[in-house]
């Protein structure tokens, strides 16, 4: 029995969480959105496909940039709508250039930025 990426519970828009983690370090790299066939594409060619909400696209992370994230492993969390994917990544996972995309934390009332761009 294979898997279906049709059996994941996604939000109204069809879209489901998927949560980006390096597969060495365990550090949560990003959050993105995926659908049914962004998760299909992902699981194909080992290379990250995620869906652009501002775009209405598909966006295979690292294509223009070069940061690519390639698939190690992908996990469904126990209600099925989240998905965790362990990705070996190639520089930076935000945008901002940062190695990931939650660089800034609250701490006693203030924010405080953990890393500064690559």
């Amino acid at each position: 029995m294979g898997f279906d990426p049709k059996s994941l519970t996604y939000n109204k828009a069809g879209l489901i969480p998927a949560i980006a983690q390096d597969a060495e370090s365990g550090e949560v790299l990003m959050m993105a959105w995926m659908n049914a066939e962004a998760v299909r594409r992902t699981l194909q060619t080992g290379r990250v496909t995620y869906w652009s909400r501002s775009r209405q696209a598909f966006w295979i992370k690292g294509e223009s940039s070069g940061h690519v994230q390639s698939l190690v492993d992908l996990r469904v969390d126990c209600d099925r709508d989240c998905i965790l994917v362990t990705v070996n990544q190639t520089g930076p996972a935000c945008h901002t250039n940062r190695r990931s995309c939650f660089f800034t934390a609250v701490r006693a009332g203030d924010e405080v930025e953990l890393m500064q761009p690559e």
